[in-house]
Formats: structure tokens, C-alpha cells, sequence
């Protein structure tokens, strides 16, 4: 198995600290796991973000989770995702880890993996107090569940851009975010890479959860017909 985990800001930072150590102290499985993020960690992100210094967060995280967990294998690729480099970042039969803050991002890499024979998609994301979870899947050609954007016209029809089409002044202003709700989709991918990977389960592809309403609700996602 190879995992890449795409985009290491709230979400991501919290997400492979917690899979990391699943997998280091995990009998079964001994993937190797390449991280993926163009941005560098600052400290005005430390209130939601998990690095012990600054630096280029792929880089940074990857020597981090070496130290504590020896037994993974790990690798950086230190550059923001686009049409030109997802070759480099997914390969079929990969699973893949989403955590991205834009519809662009979602909507190429979503795009690449319908074109792959074999790969399993997680998508989180979240608003200041509510997200969601997303897996898409495809074995031998086929989708078993429905890609991102089949119930998701803003992911289908994106209307923000790529982090590196951004200017440094634009990459500088960001929606708040909560680290709790950040900590809720982390935890909720989890979930979902356990019941996908480990229990072989995907009959439920999609999850919200609203930490103002305290819920949680997984829907049952019907392929759609062309």
C-alpha cells in the first residue's frame, strides 16, 4: 500500500499524527506514506496546527513522525498539487488523503483518480463549525462508490482557484477556523480509512457532522447513471 496525503494544514497535520501511529504499532499493515504541501508553518498557526517549528510542512511533518514512529516510511514532496505534478503525487492503487481548503484541488485530483484503474479517495473539509467526509473508490475500472463531485456541483464547478495560483497577499487571508472542527474530520477520516481499509465497508460514503446541533449523519451515496 501507498498512501499520499495531500495538504498538511488543520486538518492533515492532526489526520497523520493520529494514522501515523495507527500504522506504526499496526501488525497488518507497513505502507509507505508520502506527504504532500507546498505552504510553510508559521506560528500564527499554532493554535490549530500540530509542528514542533517553522518550516515547509511536508518537510517538517515527515522528519516530526520519523522521530516518533521509526517504523513508518516516509517520504515529503514539497510543492502545492496541480495538473502538472499529480502524477507524481498518485499512482493507481494508492490511497489518498484530501485534506485541502479549495474546490479546485478537490475537483482535479478527483478528476485524475476517475481516470485510474484502482485508488481510494478521502476527502475532508470543513466551514467554522460544521464538515464533511468523502470517499471515492474504484477497483478494476469501476467506481464503487460515486466520485466527489457527483453530489457536489461546487466541487464539479469550482469557482476559487489552486494555492499556487494565488498571490502571497491572497495565500495570507484565509477563513477562520476552529480546531475542533478540524480535530472532528481528522477523526472522522479515520473512522472512514478503518471501515474502508481494515473492515472492507463503504456502503455509507459520505458523512456531515455540526458541532453547533452536536450530530453526525452518513449518507448512503447511489451511483449515478450517465
Amino acid at each position: 500500500m501507498h498512501i499520499s496525503v495531500i495538504g498538511l494544514g488543520g486538518v492533515g497535520s492532526i489526520l497523520i499524527e493520529r494514522l501515523g501511529r495507527f500504522i506504526n504499532y499496526s501488525r497488518d499493515l507497513n505502507p509507505s506514506i508520502l506527504l504532500v504541501d507546498g505552504d510553510t508553518y508559521e506560528n500564527k498557526n499554532y493554535e490549530r496546527q500540530e509542528f514542533t517549528q517553522i518550516g515547509n510542512k511536508a518537510e517538517i511533518k515527515a522528519m516530526e513522525l520519523a522521530m516518533k514512529f521509526p517504523g513508518l516510511k516516509l517520504d515529503s514532496f514539497e510543492a502545492y498539487v496541480n495538473e502538472t505534478n499529480l502524477t507524481d503525487v498518485i499512482r493507481t492503487g494508492d490511497v489518498v488523503f484530501m485534506c485541502v481548503d479549495n474546490h479546485k484541488t478537490r475537483n482535479i485530483v478527483n478528476n485524475y483518480c476517475k481516470i485510474l484503474t484502482d485508488v481510494t479517495l478521502f476527502s475532508g473539509g470543513n466551514e467554522f463549525e460544521d464538515g464533511n467526509v468523502q470517499v471515492y473508490i474504484r477497483q478494476g475500472g469501476n467506481d464503487l462508490t460515486p466520485d466527489l463531485a457527483s453530489y457536489h456541483p461546487e466541487i464539479a464547478n469550482p469557482d476559487d482557484q489552486l494555492p499556487d495560483e494565488l498571490s502571497c497577499e491572497e495565500l495570507a487571508q484565509s477563513d477562520p477556523q476552529l480546531y475542533f472542527v478540524n480535530l472532528g474530520v481528522a477523526t472522522l477520516m479515520c473512522w472512514t480509512f478503518y471501515n474502508v481499509i481494515v473492515k472492507q465497508q463503504y456502503e455509507r460514503s459520505e458523512v456531515y457532522f455540526d458541532m453547533r446541533t452536536m450530530t453526525a449523519d452518513s449518507k448512503i451515496r447511489i451511483l449515478k447513471t450517465k
